[in-house]
């Protein structure tokens, strides 16, 4: 019995492995928050230490993979990169890493510090904390549309 493991197969089974791990999780916010407000307001900045956490060591690494391996499979099997689901979803990747980057690694940040801020002086969050908190889980929701969007255009290729 003989394996035969392509270099393309191995960079499938990683650019796939990256999303399942490095975007799956992602998804522990909208989870994470809700029971942490059940449990008590005292959790709160814990969730955004624990996103903060999760968008620095794993969804970041896991964005640049799937970006490497991406670019390696569409040179490798002559997909093309200007193929209509190629282009969408590394432009989907593209603004998934800078929303990361630009937006919820520094808004875990500062809600974590404001959260614990306004506990430690009055035991409880303000307004403000929680809408822009609010903001955030909505913000988390549209990355949450887009990485289905391009498992969607990835698994279908439509017009390839």
């Amino acid at each position: 019995m003989t394996f035969a493991i392509s270099l393309y197969d191995l960079s499938v089974w990683v650019h796939v492995s990256a999303v399942v791990v490095g975007l799956g999780t992602t998804f522990v916010g909208a989870v994470s928050f809700p029971l942490a407000l059940r449990a008590g307001v005292r959790h709160l900045p814990y969730v955004h230490e624990l996103q903060l956490a999760i968008s620095q060591r794993i969804t970041g690494p896991a964005l640049g993979l799937v970006v490497v391996t991406g670019i390696y499979q569409t040179i490798d099997a002559d997909w093309g990169f200007g193929s209509f689901w190629i282009s969408a979803t590394f432009a989907i990747v593209i603004a998934l890493g800078a929303m990361n980057g630009v937006y919820f690694t520094p808004t875990d940040r500062k809600l974590a510090a404001q959260a614990q801020r306004e506990l430690d002086e009055t035991g409880n969050v303000s307004d403000d904390y929680q809408r822009k908190a609010r903001t955030e889980g909505i913000m988390g929701g549209v990355a949450g549309l887009l990485i289905i969007a391009a498992v969607f255009l990835m698994v279908t290729k439509p017009g390839a």
